[in-house]
């Protein structure tokens, strides 16, 4: 895969131009015990999807419970070690098929569960992870924006040898989805992902990231992040990303929603943003584009978050053709004497969208979104997050809605 290579090679010459600057991280471990840790996430969530145009609303109210175990390594050159989940969901009213799926009888679950282990080894500041995991890169992300989250099966070795690189390889060969205990409820054939980041100073970095999904997709994705400090608490900041999809076929994307129905084999998208932030306020303003006949696809075995992308809310603005502009304010009330309060709005529109014999679509989302986490206390870092989405599309494309996600979280540190 010619960009692999590339971006291997360019990795590669720039920890060589890169002095070794990190103390192994191994020779700092403390023990398979004493590094140890063991977390409880309690979450609880209740979406509310109001739709129009005649399409029955989606009413789900659920609680999960996500245990994570994460054991230091054993001392020596190489250390070893294990990583474990545990994860049950309990439906409280309703069900939507990414929470709770229907069983053969028609009715949804009421109940779902499931655990996973990975075993670990470290060598100096390299980390090779074999079994159950959360990946978190470009073009492999778990989603975990429901109740449960998603996992991976497979191998990820991951290096930060050099000081501010990172570089990532992996192949994963099953793909657990959110609302299913199977461990290859995806359907994953494979999926190869080769890359990494480097951080050039406090204010530049860039990311260069390919996979290889088996009989489905070839993604290349690549990241530039750059500020300008400005005065004192100002800054000004740009982040660019780009994904180029080579689908393997002219159905795979045309066959899921974000193909809209045309046939087609490839498609780029890019995002870029512009951030001023002035204390405890930042409004950011977006432009995203879609080329090629088809849209841009995901979750088609790199996870429901591998999509790095700007104008991604309710709406991913990511159909075929699609353009699509935001403007967004964000606020930290922790200047005004209430610290943990943050607020978000935005409002992005999206047009030139294609879909069968039409050019000129369009759809427009609306989005707020409210969050405090407890600073002391016995309620000390439990979080209260509400969120809606207000969508509207035209020319009888997609479906409008009024949407409501509710969470509360309260993570235990056990160990």
């Amino acid at each position: 895969m010619q960009v692999m290579k590339w971006s291997a090679l360019a990795l590669a010459v720039t920890a060589c131009t890169t002095q070794l600057a990190f103390a192994s991280a191994q020779s700092d471990s403390k023990g398979f015990v004493e590094d140890s840790s063991l977390n409880v996430l309690l979450r609880n969530t209740y979406w509310n999807r109001d739709y129009n145009k005649g399409v029955d609303d989606v009413k789900t109210w659920g609680q999960g419970f996500i245990g994570t175990f994460e054991s230091g390594f054993t001392q020596g050159t190489v250390g070893f070690g294990v990583d474990a989940f545990g994860l049950l969901g309990v439906k409280l009213d309703g069900g939507q098929d990414d929470m709770f799926r229907l069983k053969s009888n028609g009715h949804r679950q009421d109940d779902l569960s499931q655990a996973g282990a990975a075993v670990k080894a470290r060598f100096s500041n390299t980390v090779i992870k074999y079994g159950n995991q959360f990946p978190e890169l470009p073009v492999l992300a778990y989603d975990d924006s429901r109740l449960l989250p998603q996992s991976f099966t497979g191998t990820l070795v991951t290096s930060s040898e050099i000081e501010g690189l990172e570089l990532n390889a992996g192949r994963f060969t099953q793909d657990s989805p959110m609302a299913s205990p199977a461990r290859d409820g995806g359907n994953l054939k494979s999926i190869n992902v080769l890359g990494g980041s480097y951080q050039f100073n406090e204010n530049l970095s860039v990311a260069l990231y390919a996979s290889d999904i088996d009989d489905v997709a070839k993604k290349q994705y690549a990241n530039v992040n750059y500020t300008i400090p400005l005065a004192t608490e100002q800054s000004l900041n740009f982040d660019f990303n780009i994904y180029r999809t080579k689908y393997e076929n002219d159905t795979t994307a045309s066959d899921s929603f974000f193909g809209n129905g045309i046939e087609g084999d490839k498609n780029t998208v890019f995002s870029l943003a512009g951030k001023y932030t002035a204390g405890s306020h930042a409004f950011i303003l977006a432009y995203q584009q879609n080329s090629g006949d088809v849209g841009y696809a995901y979750d088609i075995g790199d996870g429901g978050s591998a999509i790095y992308l700007a104008n991604s809310y309710y709406s991913d603005f990511n159909n075929a053709k699609e353009k699509s502009v935001q403007a967004s304010y964000e606020l930290d009330f922790a200047e005004y004497g209430v610290p943990g309060l943050s607020w978000k709005t935005a409002y992005v529109y999206g047009y030139d969208i294609k879909v069968l014999n039409e050019s000129d679509a369009k759809e427009r989302e609306f989005f707020n979104q409210v969050k405090y986490v407890f600073q002391n206390g016995p309620a000390k870092d439990l979080s209260l997050k509400a969120r809606n989405s207000i969508y509207r599309t035209d020319n009888n494309f997609g479906t409008d809605l009024n949407e409501w996600r509710l969470f509360i979280e309260y993570p235990l540190s056990i160990l």
